[in-house]
């Protein structure tokens, strides 16, 4: 299945750099781009692309602003937000008012393309240097702010488990997981879809959140 792109960008060069790391992929597509919010929710109600990566620092409309009313137009389209931002609580805010994911500007190629596939067949994506943010933002929050409610399972997991669940409060890769516990990545990997489905949850980010609020972390 190809996967239809929509860039929203105001920088021209990156628009065209992205272009053209992602038409080396044959299940990309890049269908548009725009260079700046109103014309980019224009382009995506004429396109219906299925990924949109969103900038946040856009002249006239906003990059929030645009993610909300795209959310509101286009709820089925998958929206990225990739961004030279590292401020938490933008990512807060982008993942609340609904983008499927948070990726910075230095990302490596291959992660942008996985991250893109991921986020097509509905998952959530945050770039693991955003992770121990978010988890810090979480633990620096009163109480009263609700945190994700999953029942308590965790007595569940396993030693191993319960040890990449606290890797991941810390925001690491499974490359740095798996370095850090001295294990093959593949084996991160297996461990990571145990945990979500244990735990109910279908994102690193949600797990660290939920170590968090459970001591696990």
């Amino acid at each position: 299945m190809t996967i239809r792109i929509l860039l929203i960008d105001d920088h021209t060069l990156f628009r065209s750099g992205i272009r053209l790391l992602l038409q080396r992929q044959n299940d990309f597509e890049v269908v548009g781009e725009a260079a700046d919010g109103v014309e980019g929710i224009k382009r995506a109600k004429a396109l219906h692309p299925d990924v949109i990566l969103l900038d946040l620092n856009m002249p006239g409309l906003s990059g929030l602003d645009t993610l909300q009313l795209l959310v509101q137009d286009l709820p089925e389209v998958a929206i990225l937000i990739l961004t030279v931002s590292e401020e938490a609580d933008e990512l807060a805010q982008a993942l609340r008012d609904g983008a499927r994911g948070y990726l910075l500007k230095n990302i490596e190629a291959d992660t942008l393309s996985a991250a893109i596939r991921d986020a097509a067949a509905g998952k959530s994506v945050i770039a693991a240097d955003m992770t121990a943010k978010l988890v810090a933002q979480f633990r620096t929050q009163p109480r009263t702010t609700p945190l994700p409610t999953v029942a308590a399972e965790h007595d569940k997991l396993t030693p191993r488990e319960r040890e990449i669940v606290q890797c991941l409060v810390r925001g690491e890769s499974n490359k740095e997981i798996a370095r850090h516990l001295d294990v093959a990545e593949s084996t991160v990997k297996i461990h990571v879809q145990n945990i979500l489905k244990k735990l109910g949850l279908s994102s690193r980010v949600q797990v660290a959140v939920y170590g968090v609020g459970h001591g696990l972390g």
